[in-house]
């Protein structure tokens, strides 16, 4: 049986992979399934499955032809040079490859940031990772795919930016004139802020507790944290920090910045003592 598969050994190519293309699909269909009916993110297993499967389709077929790429190379030792330096980019990528697996620097669904591209990490095999590109200053999808050679994951910083995708330190300035006294109602707006997230301090304080814990550095929140400082043209700027779950962040700062203005204005409008 094994000489009569040898003896054919394109036709038996061929089938191969055409079973391997077939085993792969229907895993991987039947693992989206499964998770699309419990609800679950199971990108990570879907990715693994394709190059596990890849990976035994490409030994398969080195054994298969073992002895016709032995000649073969035998044959092109004059121009391996040629060839390692024409192939050195692909070669780069699955030396890459490798060590995204065995370093693990993040996971499918994990949001990380590459040469001041950040994005979710949708799918990665041999010579690429796919990324979902993410608006960091807005908190959501841009629309737009990223692909990144794995060769530039061993050059470059890998920044993992997973803790963002729950909860955020999120930073804004508020600029105005220095018509108003802010410390007068500072007070109230800290006040009005804790309000805006008093519904989550006790989580936001445990998964702060987290963060902390596993980064061993302390971080800010759960307190909103305002101060006063002015700009280089004298006007005074309030800077807000909130630590807050990533998809109300731009909501919750709306909010406060709408607190502001009503207690700046209504500060402003209030008759003023003069002394003499």
């Amino acid at each position: 049986m094994i000489e009569l598969i040898y003896q054919n050994r394109l036709l038996s190519t061929l089938a191969l992979t055409t079973l391997m293309i077939l085993v792969k699909y229907s895993l991987v269909s039947f693992v989206r399934s499964r998770a699309k009916k419990k609800k679950q993110d199971k990108r990570y297993l879907v990715s693994n499955i394709k190059n596990l499967l890849n990976f035994v389709l490409i030994v398969l077929l080195l054994s298969f032809w073992i002895n016709e790429i032995q000649n073969f190379a035998l044959s092109i030792a004059a121009f391996a040079v040629a060839i390692v330096l024409a192939t050195r980019e692909f070669i780069q990528c699955i030396i890459g490859f490798f060590y995204l697996m065995s370093t693990r620097p993040f996971r499918i669904g994990d949001w990380i940031q590459v040469d001041g591209f950040a994005g979710e990490v949708s799918a990665t095999d041999w010579i690429k990772s796919t990324l979902l590109e993410v608006d960091l200053s807005r908190y959501h999808y841009t629309g737009k795919t990223l692909f990144i050679p794995n060769n530039k994951l061993i050059s470059s910083p890998i920044k993992n930016l997973n803790f963002l995708k729950r909860y955020v330190t999120h930073h804004f300035t508020i600029t105005r004139d220095e018509d108003v006294n802010p410390y007068l109602i500072i007070e109230q707006l800290r006040q009005r802020a804790k309000e805006q997230c008093a519904d989550f301090y006790d989580v936001a304080a445990r998964y702060n507790q987290i963060i902390e814990r596993r980064l061993d550095v302390k971080i800010e929140g759960p307190e909103p944290r305002i101060e006063v400082s002015t700009n280089d043209v004298g006007h005074t700027q309030i800077r807000c920090t909130i630590f807050c779950p990533t998809e109300r962040a731009l909501e919750i700062e709306q909010k406060i910045i709408a607190s502001f203005m009503d207690l700046w204005f209504t500060e402003f409008n209030k008759p003023q003592e003069f002394k003499y």
